[in-house]
This record gives C-alpha cells, sequence and structure tokens, in this order.
C-alpha cells in the first residue's frame, strides 16, 4: 500500500509505451503525465519551488507568479495549493480551457494575455506582464521557468536517468521543445556520461527557438515567441519543425488505439517518426521519445472537430499517411555530427 501526505508524490517515471503497434516503428514513448498534475512539467515546478524555499526566495505569505501555456501552471497551482502559497499564472488565448478551470480549481488566479507583443509574440506579453507584477507587488516571487537553470536540473536528475535505466543501449532520443529545461537536463545527462546518444529536439513550425521565422499557432505547450535562454543549441545534435496538422494527426491515430496524449507528445511523436523513416532500411536503433502530457485537456481543442475545422479547417480522413518507416520522409539526409560546439541540423517536416 502507497500512502502520500502530498499529491506530487505520486509522479511514476518508469512507464514507456511500445508505438510499434499504432505505427510500425520501433518506437518506444516515455509517459510524463503519471502524476496528479499530468505532465512532465511537475518535475520542474516541485524542483524550482523547492530550491527557492532552500534559498529563502519563497517565504510563508508569498504570491507565486509565473508565465505558463498550462501544464506548468497547473503543476505550481497544484504545489502552491499544497505548501500555502498563493498563485497567479499568466497565460494567453491558446492555454485549454480545461487547465484553466484546472488552475482554478486549486485556487489560482489566471490571467488571460490576448494582446501579443509586436515583436515577441504572446509569451512576450505574457513575460513582461509578469514583471510589472512582481515589480508592483514585493510578496510575488517568480520562479521564472525561462531562465532557471533548475528547470533544466529537475530532468538532469530524474528523467534522464530514468531512461537510461530501462534503455543502457539507448541510440536516440526525442526531446520536445518548449522552455527547453527538459531537452537541456536530458542533454547534458547524456552529454556527461559520454553515452553515444543523438539528441533529436522536436519543435513547432512557428516557433523560433531554432531561428526559424514566427507564425501563428494554435497548439499550447511547445515551441516559443522568444528564443529560449536556456538552449545551448551545441547540446543538441538534430531539429525536427514540426507542422501542427502532422501534431492532430499522430495524435488522432494514438487515440484510435485506445492512447489519448497531448498536443506537446503528437508533436514529439510526429517529429520521431518523421526522423526514424529518413534512416536507411533495415537500420537497428533504439529510439525513445519523451511524451509531456496527457490528452484530457485537448478535449475541447485537438479532439473537438468544431474546434480543428476552425483553426485548420476541415479535416481529412486521419487514416491519411502518417509519416512511418516505410513512408517517404521529409529532411531525410539527417546531420551526422555531434561535436558540442556544433549547431544542429535542421530537419524540416513538410506540411
Amino acid at each position: 500500500m502507497t500512502v502520500i501526505t502530498a499529491p506530487y508524490e505520486i509522479n511514476t517515471d518508469d512507464v514507456f509505451v511500445d508505438l510499434k503497434s499504432v505505427f510500425d516503428v520501433p518506437l518506444f514513448l516515455k509517459y510524463e503525465g503519471l502524476n496528479l498534475a499530468g505532465s512532465v512539467k511537475l518535475k520542474a515546478a516541485l524542483e524550482m519551488v523547492l530550491a527557492a524555499e532552500r534559498d529563502g526566495t519563497l517565504t510563508p505569505g508569498d504570491v507565486l507568479v509565473e508565465s505558463s501555456s498550462g501544464n506548468l501552471g497547473v503543476a505550481l497551482s497544484m504545489i502552491a495549493a499544497n505548501r500555502g502559497y498563493g498563485f497567479v499564472c499568466v497565460t494567453d488565448s491558446r492555454c485549454n480551457p480545461a487547465s484553466r478551470r484546472l488552475m482554478e480549481a486549486f485556487g489560482a488566479r489566471v490571467l488571460v494575455i490576448s494582446r501579443p507583443d509586436k515583436e515577441r509574440g504572446l509569451l512576450g506579453a505574457r513575460i513582461d506582464y509578469v514583471q510589472r507584477l512582481v515589480d508592483f507587488d514585493p510578496n510575488y516571487v517568480w520562479l521564472n521557468q525561462y531562465v532557471n537553470p533548475h528547470n533544466w536540473l529537475a530532468h538532469y536528475r530524474s528523467t534522464a536517468p530514468a531512461v537510461a535505466a530501462q534503455f543502457p543501449r539507448l541510440d536516440v532520443l526525442f526531446v520536445g521543445a518548449g522552455t527547453t529545461g527538459t531537452l537541456m537536463g536530458c542533454a547534458r545527462y547524456f552529454r556527461e556520461r559520454q553515452h553515444p546518444v543523438r539528441i533529436v529536439a522536436v519543435d513547432s513550425v512557428g516557433s523560433v527557438t531554432f531561428g526559424g521565422p514566427a507564425l501563428t499557432r494554435h497548439i499550447p505547450g511547445l515551441g516559443a515567441g522568444v528564443r529560449p535562454a536556456l538552449l545551448d543549441d551545441g547540446l543538441v545534435d538534430e531539429v525536427v519543425m514540426v507542422p501542427e496538422r502532422d501534431t492532430l494527426e499522430s495524435c488522432h491515430a494514438m487515440a484510435r488505439q485506445g492512447f489519448l496524449f497531448g498536443g506537446s507528445t503528437g508533436t514529439v511523436v510526429s517529429g520521431a517518426l518523421r526522423w526514424l523513416a529518413g534512416r536507411p532500411r533495415g537500420e537497428r536503433l533504439t529510439a525513445v521519445a519523451l511524451s509531456p502530457d496527457q490528452g484530457d485537456r485537448y478535449l475541447d481543442s485537438l479532439y473537438d472537430p468544431a474546434w480543428v475545422e476552425q483553426h485548420f479547417g476541415a479535416p481529412h480522413t486521419w487514416d491519411a499517411a502518417l509519416p512511418t518507416a516505410a513512408g517517404a520522409a521529409a529532411g531525410a539526409g539527417a546531420g551526422t555530427g555531434t561535436g558540442a560546439a556544433e549547431r544542429p541540423q535542421l530537419v524540416t517536416s513538410a506540411g
């Protein structure tokens, strides 16, 4: 029998989904949503809060404030409620309604930014608003996931070791890029231990993280309108850019097999499929992708036909060609450099 006293004590770290039955591709998906916050962001949220308590930045009576597209906000609202802090989440119109309601259920205030900054988009506007809040009230404490080293340390200490323990002969790891905390934590872990593991970052088309143009994006989670301060792209071997249409298709393909994952997971899986499809036939690889989130919070968006039609037009048949090992890969001929000083090879998915 397991007995807990805090909600964040539940965080299963050793469940992997074999996606071969879904996509006919040798790919394992590390399921990071088996906790009461429902996403990988619980790890970073808890690490940042505990570190702030240790160094005296966060004290009783303080109010946490953070910019989040949803998952981190849910994790922080749960932790804040349990540890006796207030919490204000500054999000934007792309945040899923279910995530907003969850945060409010935990007692958080949710402020929605609808007007983007001219140069830095909605993310830039959110960050500016948080800065004004902390400048106005000294009781507001901003953990700042975008620059906080404990964001990536959480994954250096837990996520990457859990993958290495289950797959000691791992060849390639696919990690989504948002704040890049998960990406940097995993990349540093494997580089420092000299594992011959290729780190492939997966990002959304329209994100500026790896130098692409800023475009409208509808699915929260991965991607950024401001280059993440945590990112060291010398630790990344390759990058796959995924159109949001591909995210939808991957999510629906997995749902038809009973696996309901979130938008960030759909993006990572789609990027992994594209990359694997470009490998030589007969090559045997041990490949793992990280699944950041569950799908229940996307029922009003990714899994709602009306929402899909509003943002992407009438959906074609979801059984249409998804990238598989037998399919044609956009951007085949991935880079081979793995040195820390090299820029990652950019592999852009067709869309």
